[in-house]
């Protein structure tokens, strides 16, 4: 197995006004919660009496203000995805707090599925390689597995941007020395997983420095705060360039007397990819039925050109069936497929095995999947590709799967909607795992 890299792409806020959705992750107690926090009390977004309800003997505990669930305050971990939003006078941004715990990598795929950026803490107590030295020799600890998992995953799922936090050096009597082997260590790590990352910072996020602002002469560091970097980093952009797909979500009746459809059906969604206006012509997946656009409204229901990543109601020139679930396509377009090789991230705690059938979501289309074989696994210490005949919890492998109906499918390199599935439980209904659709030259 070879971990694929799409080409960096995207826009800086500086040209749109968009916000940047980052994620924080990494292993656990690493101090992803209390970086959060020290952004949101640095960038003044926290209230007074917000800071009030999260003292802890005496103290402001920062975790606290993005650990909500009660299970998360009793144990001191983050179990859920938590969003929180602040402004700079540069940039807006979204954040989601990923939990750390193998358990819920579920919970950390769901957030970077969506992210711009992800901001992967290492805890460099955890590492202490200049902090443990005897006869001369530095005692030289390993990446901890959920650092290089949660790394890959952001890889495998398209986060234009991953920068590296050194957190916790302030602990550390050398941080000089520490960082520097810190930062090896993670540098080759990423050139061997094909990894681009945008840069690796010396944080304290408890303290607050080289977060919100420079901590000059410290750790051999003198480039810019983490926040300073989240503020250059480039949004994703949409699949424009990719050919019209739109997965309906709802269908929409009209009454005669309306005059913006004549009483014809709505047909309402998301544009996945490139962008649909009147008078184009579009297929109709799985019916394979053609039509022409009559009208495009957007969300507010005022005729427009509308493009990928917004939403959409497509009327058609004539009366066709079509449900919630199906596809509207570019006609050509596409080769719909009953058979793909895909990366999946497994999150279910029953191992998959080949032979299984799992419900395949994609877009708003449920088909059945059976694992046709399962082709290799990674290793997450060597990143080597292993032969496997199973695939435990938060394992990541290829597999071929056959599917009952066929789907319009590109590879997530070029597509993160066309190319993305999720397979989901027939009994149990828990989402089991994220499928990200190879080339289909890889099942050679």
């Amino acid at each position: 197995m070879t971990i694929a890299t799409a080409a960096p792409s995207g826009t800086h806020a500086a040209e749109t006004g968009a916000a940047l959705r980052f994620i924080t992750c990494g292993s656990v107690d690493d101090g992803k919660s209390t970086l959060i926090g020290r952004l949101l009390v640095d960038s003044k977004t926290v209230l007074q009496d917000q800071l009030a309800g999260v003292q802890r003997g005496g103290e402001t505990d920062l975790a606290l203000l993005t650990d909500g669930l009660s299970a998360e305050r009793e144990q001191g971990i983050t179990i859920d995805v938590a969003y929180r939003y602040f402004s700079t006078a540069h940039r807006k941004f979204v954040i989601g707090d990923a939990p750390g715990h193998e358990q819920y990598t579920r919970n950390m795929v769901t957030a970077a599925s969506s992210a711009d950026a992800a901001v992967v803490l290492v805890d460099a107590t955890k590492l202490a390689w200049a902090a443990e030295v005897g006869d001369g020799e530095v005692v030289k600890r390993e990446l901890l597995p959920q650092t290089r998992r949660h790394t890959l995953l952001c890889h495998l799922l398209r986060v234009q941007s991953i920068v590296f936090a050194v957190n916790k050096l302030d602990a550390i009597d050398d941080a000089e020395l520490a960082f520097e082997r810190i930062s090896a260590a993670l540098a080759n790590f990423a050139e061997a997983a094909g990894v681009r990352v945008a840069a690796t910072v010396p944080i304290s996020a408890l303290k607050g420095w080289n977060v919100a602002s420079r901590h000059p002469d410290w750790a051999g560091y003198e480039g810019p705060s983490l926040l300073e970097l989240l503020e250059q980093l480039p949004v994703t952009e949409q699949d424009e360039a990719v050919p019209f797909a739109f997965p309906v979500q709802w269908v929409e009746k009209f009454s005669a007397s309306a005059d913006t459809s004549r009483g014809r059906r709505v047909f309402w969604g998301r544009v996945a990819s490139g962008h649909i206006e009147p008078g184009q012509r579009v297929t109709v997946l799985p019916s394979n039925q053609t039509a022409t656009v009559a009208q495009v409204l957007s969300h507010t229901r005022q005729p427009k050109t509308v493009h990928a990543g917004h939403s959409a109601g497509i009327v058609l020139d004539r009366e066709l069936d079509v449900s919630r679930g199906d596809w509207l396509l570019e006609p050509g377009a596409f080769e719909p497929s009953r058979e793909i090789i895909a990366t999946i991230a497994w999150l279910d705690d029953e191992p998959l095995v080949a032979g299984r059938v799992y419900w395949a979501l994609q877009g708003h289309r449920w088909v059945k999947a059976k694992v046709a074989r399962i082709v290799d696994r990674v290793n997450i210490t060597t990143l080597d590709s292993e032969p496997a005949d199973q695939l435990e919890a938060n394992a990541i492998g290829d597999v071929v799967l056959s599917l009952q109906q066929p789907l319009a499918v590109l590879p997530f390199t070029q597509s993160r909607a066309l190319g993305s599935l999720i397979l989901v439980d027939t009994a149990s209904h828990r989402t089991s795992a994220a499928v990200l659709v190879r080339p289909a030259a890889a099942k050679a």
